[in-house]
């Protein structure tokens, strides 16, 4: 019988184990481990928010309101006005007729994509997508379709292809991507996306996970900034990035948010999500949406633009990769950053492709502007 240990011991032949690496202080910029004092850019709070003063007074007070759990899913006795009137303001903020939220982001795309498709449909997925949307896509049933990143014009030859195959009184063609990439921070050719699908009559699934908050007027996403909203059938994304909580949600028609209430699992047999982190995430809305927001996403660019020029990289977003090839190369990169008092970890296969090994830098606004000219220096010393 194959025993955990071989399995493990094959992971770390190959650098490929993992750890977990435990944090002693709250999260920020700069975190502690081990006594010793880092300067964190593996963070994905990208505004600063999961510390922010206004944020977690709100959400202390929301628990001494609500009690700490919702005691049921929400089906049975778990919706809470809390969650409702979360909702209702998120789909007013993402120009949406309804919004429905789910305990985690993979949550939401794994209950969407295995509710709203099946053996009559088809799936095509960019080969780049997070491996939520993968697994969602396979649990589903459907016939998938992987095109090679952000590649048009393999995805119109997929969508030609499925046009034919998939009965429209029966089934649906369905495009799934994301706004920005979660390991290369790259974005999405999301116009030609929507009028290649809509040429087909095919509906699109766009995950803003890393583009909420970030993107676009008031942080509403990449497809808010290119004036999207309306044409694009499913927008998901979570509350655990930008919004610096947890929790993901999922922005549709409103018969479309009624038959996930009704279909997707993950929701269905999931106890709610507390209600104080939803009366806590519209809290966390107002300073996306308002004047703070759009000071912290001024000042998370300059770090951002900093970085890359001092760097010598590109950046399209707060995501900014470092490849290095080899998991050896990267794992030693990431341990003399830690040296050095920078937390920026390796990023390997199976998270990215084999020989596609990289540093994953986050920027956020929270960091000083000294510190993210000293991470570019030490990066460029490595060699």
């Amino acid at each position: 019988m194959r025993l955990p240990e071989d399995e493990l011991a094959a992971l770390e032949a190959g650098g490929l184990r993992r750890h977990l690496r435990r944090i002693e202080s709250g999260q920020g910029p700069v975190v502690t481990m081990d006594g010793r004092r880092f300067h964190n850019f593996s963070s994905n709070d990208y505004l600063g928010l999961a510390s922010h003063p206004t944020l977690t007074e709100a959400f202390a007070g929301a628990l001494r309101k609500h009690g700490a759990g919702a005691g049921a899913s929400r089906l049975i006795c778990g919706t809470l006005g809390a969650h409702l009137d979360f909702e209702e303001k998120l789909a007013a903020f993402k120009r949406s007729e309804a919004a429905l939220t789910f305990s985690s982001g993979y949550a939401a795309a794994v209950g969407t994509l295995s509710a709203l498709t099946g053996k009559e449909d088809v799936v095509i997925l960019d080969k780049l997508c997070h491996a939520s949307l993968i697994d969602g896509a396979r649990l589903g049933g459907a016939t998938l379709r992987v095109f090679p990143h952000n590649d048009l014009d393999k995805l119109a030859s997929h969508l030609r292809w499925a046009e034919n195959r998939v009965d429209p009184a029966r089934g649906r063609v369905l495009v799934v991507t994301e706004s920005v990439f979660s390991m290369d921070g790259d974005r999405a050719p999301l116009a030609e996306i929507v009028a290649l699908k809509e040429a087909r009559d095919a509906w699109l699934m766009v995950d803003e996970a890393h583009a909420f908050g970030v993107i676009g007027p008031r942080g509403g996403g990449l497809a808010a900034e290119l004036g999207l909203e309306n044409r694009i059938e499913l927008r998901m994304g979570t509350l655990s990035k930008a919004a610096g909580l947890s929790g993901g949600y999922l922005c549709a028609s409103r018969a479309t948010v009624d038959l996930l209430v009704n279909r997707a699992r993950g929701f269905i047999y999931s106890t709610a999500p507390p209600p104080a982190l939803a009366e806590a995430a519209g809290v966390a809305l107002d300073l996306i949406a308002g004047a703070e927001g759009d000071a912290r996403r001024a000042a998370l660019w300059r770090n951002v633009d900093a970085f890359a020029n001092s760097a010598g990289v590109e950046a399209a977003s707060a995501i900014v990769p470092i490849l290095l090839g080899s998991n050896e190369a990267a794992l030693a990169a990431a341990e003399s950053l830690n040296a050095a008092g920078f937390l920026a970890p390796a990023i390997r296969y199976p998270t990215v492709p084999r020989g596609g090994a990289r540093l994953r830098v986050t920027l956020s606004a929270a960091h000083d502007p000294d510190a993210v000219e000293a991470l570019a220096a030490a990066i460029q010393a490595l060699g």
